[in-house]
């Protein structure tokens, strides 16, 4: 389902934000961000003009990562910036991430080390897409232990162990006080 309607308006800004999720042939896993802005207009930066459609930004990442969701390596790559021969300069630091797990605890460990002066904003908001997408790729890819809670339950307001959906597809572990039907209906792997 759209959005509602909206009243006539003007493109001015597009960023666009993509994220796949790949499994390598030696058994790691690997998601790759690519983030682009564009104007819908020409205008001049301190650095030079930048005509319309031409990207502002336009970054790159990749982390390699195993099955415990640790990162094995990183890489980000900044192609189109506002400040030529200083935006870029931060992407090494990027590296900084190998040998850090995706598990509770990693997003502010991202914004104290890369928040602020200490990274490039768009490179640092690109790994919260890409932290997500790391887990939808490990989805059905590992053997599924019932005797572990799923990862999802207790991460969305959706998925309250004492929510309706989980009494519906988790019936083990619902925690809420309305009965429970244990039949267990739902696909019982994580999404």
């Amino acid at each position: 389902m759209p959005l509602s309607a909206h009243v006539p308006r003007q493109p001015l800004h597009h960023r666009n934000i993509s994220a796949r999720g790949y499994k390598r042939d030696d058994g790691l896993f690997e998601v790759e961000g690519h983030l682009v802005d564009t104007k819908a207009y020409s205008f001049k930066l301190r650095s030079g003009e930048r005509l319309a459609g031409e990207p502002v930004h336009e970054m790159w990442l990749r982390i390699t990562y195993d099955t415990s969701m640790t990162i094995i390596d990183a890489e980000a790559i900044s192609d189109a910036h506002p400040y030529p021969g200083f935006c870029g300069e931060i992407t090494p630091h990027y590296r900084a991430m190998i040998g850090w797990s995706m598990r509770p605890g990693f997003s502010a460990k991202v914004r104290e080390t890369f928040g602020a002066t200490k990274g490039c904003t768009h490179l640092t908001d690109l790994i919260s897409v890409l932290a997500t997408t790391a887990y939808q790729n490990l989805a059905g890819q590992l053997p599924s232990n019932p005797e572990k809670k799923p990862f999802p339950i207790d991460g969305c307001h959706a998925l309250a162990s004492n929510a309706a959906a989980v009494a519906t597809f988790y019936p083990q572990w619902y925690r809420g006080d309305a009965p429970v039907d244990q039949s267990g209906n739902g696909d019982q792997t994580n999404p």
